[in-house]
């Protein structure tokens, strides 16, 4: 028995249910039918720590999508939250457009601490507004002004945001079908998918292929294609389904670039600041590239992008990029503390042996499941691409992508505790981006939910 000031359990969750049942009525009501992610993870959260996301209700998942790789300490870390706390107290101005002060000056500075020697003491660094595609878009106005060339080389499969610019740089169809007007002068170059190789022969070859292709190209007198201002590339395509460029694929385009006075531009949004393994993904080939963009974790969790580029580009005008958030002071201590810890705590260290431990059980899941076609990515940004086994194998010996599949997984996880995201072509990619301080212990949960989905959505599938 409760009196009219208690409640029972019981309506204590028909409450929560109801309030959130009222939440998802406004939610698809009045926000955009452009919306994403309610669309996969129905929840509403209450509040989030490190890994863990609590929705409403109570109910707990582990994040692997991370604000898709924006948090790089997960949720709320401590040195981030004192980070904003600090200048709220010290009443530091919130807002400054490109004006200096004493934060945005360290800020800079960290960042140049962690650039490789070549360019410690004679980059420049841009700061746009706070999305990665306005980084991008900053670093097209930078090669264009000073090399006066005419087109961007970008590649099939790659992403790098959701303008009119950026779209038309990326591979992805369905977002800018029925778009006018994109960027002129873009034009693809094969991405060394070794999986779905697009010449056909897969392993090492598709990396040489490739940069034997690109090389051709571009010292081919009748390509076709106008003078370059830069070419622009994930080491790690993301978006595109956590495909790796092959180090030497690296090595390769690097010289190939270098060679020929092509600027050099790494989109490092999601790969960046440690994602990894290293604090920036082209560090892995030990090459040093002539435009570097960044946002999501640079940013510490707060809006923030920068382009970082060798001193002799800096041939533009003043005034001619700029961005009304580009002096986010909030985010350059956020990102200035996320830097700081990061090095202090050897976070690159977990991220290896985390990695080492996801792709270790993954490996093994795909000798176990057939629909596992490959395991791949670098670092603590990994893609398990899913496939059909009754379809009909490519020239590869490959089974074709299996998209619907993929999403029952992907719900299965959500259902279970678990948020991931999928990507790739025909969405048949399930991609892990958790937290780069995720632990041991913590992983191997996320690893027993991801197979206990995967063996439930496949249980769905047989018997449907």
């Amino acid at each position: 028995m409760t009196d009219s000031h208690t409640c029972t359990k019981e309506q204590t969750t028909m409450i929560t249910t109801n309030v959130e049942n009222e939440y998802y009525k406004l939610q698809s009501e009045k926000e955009s039918n452009a919306r994403s992610y309610p669309r996969k993870f129905p929840l509403i959260i209450k509040k989030a720590k490190g890994t863990i996301i609590t929705d409403t209700d109570g109910k707990q998942y582990y994040d692997c999508l991370a604000g898709a790789g924006t948090l790089a300490l997960g949720h709320n870390h401590e040195v981030v939250t004192e980070a904003i706390k600090d200048v709220l107290e010290q009443q530091l101005p919130l807002h400054t457009l490109d004006l200096a002060t004493p934060l945005k000056i360290e800020f800079m500075q960290e960042i140049f601490s962690i650039l490789p020697e070549e360019l410690k003491d004679s980059a420049k660094i841009q700061f746009c507004g706070p999305t990665g595609a306005d980084g991008v878009e900053a670093a097209i106005k930078l090669v264009k002004t000073a090399t006066k060339g005419k087109s961007i080389l970008a590649f099939h499969g790659g992403y790098h945001g959701s303008t009119q610019a950026t779209m038309a740089m990326s591979g992805n169809l369905s977002k800018k079908q029925h778009l006018q007007s994109l960027l002129p002068d873009v034009h693809f170059l094969p991405f060394p998918y070794e999986y779905r190789c697009p010449f056909g022969v897969g392993g090492e070859q598709t990396s040489q292929i490739s940069a034997h292709y690109i090389e051709h190209l571009l010292d081919d007198c009748e390509s076709g294609i106008a003078a370059p201002c830069g070419v622009i590339v994930e080491t790690v395509q993301g978006e595109g389904g956590s495909v790796p460029a092959a180090i030497q694929w690296l090595k390769e385009l690097r010289r190939i670039t270098a060679e020929r006075g092509i600027p050099l531009i790494i989109d490092e949004v999601q790969t960046g600041i440690g994602r990894t393994g290293k604090m920036f993904s082209f560090e892995h080939a030990d090459i040093v590239p002539d435009v570097i963009v960044c946002s999501k974790a640079i940013g510490g969790s707060l809006p923030m992008s920068v382009v970082i580029y060798k001193e002799e580009l800096d041939k533009w005008n003043p005034g001619a990029h700029t961005g009304t958030f580009r002096g986010n002071q909030m985010g350059m201590a956020t990102g200035l503390a996320t830097l700081k810890y990061m090095k202090e705590h050897d976070v690159l260290e977990n991220v290896k042996d985390r990695s080492n431990q996801f792709f270790e059980y993954l490996n093994g899941l795909k000798h176990k499941y057939e629909v596992i076609g490959d395991v791949r990515g670098r670092g603590l940004m990994i893609g398990v691409e899913i496939v059909n086994p009754s379809g009909r194998k490519d020239q590869l010996g490959h089974y074709p992508q299996f998209g619907e599949l993929t999403a029952h997984i992907q719900e299965r996880c959500f259902a279970n505790g678990l948020i991931i995201e999928v990507g790739g072509r025909r969405s048949a990619v399930l991609r892990f981006l958790p937290p780069l301080t995720i632990s041991a212990l913590e992983t191997a949960k996320v690893l027993d939910i991801f197979e206990k989905s995967v063996k439930e959505a496949v249980e769905l599938i047989t018997n449907s």
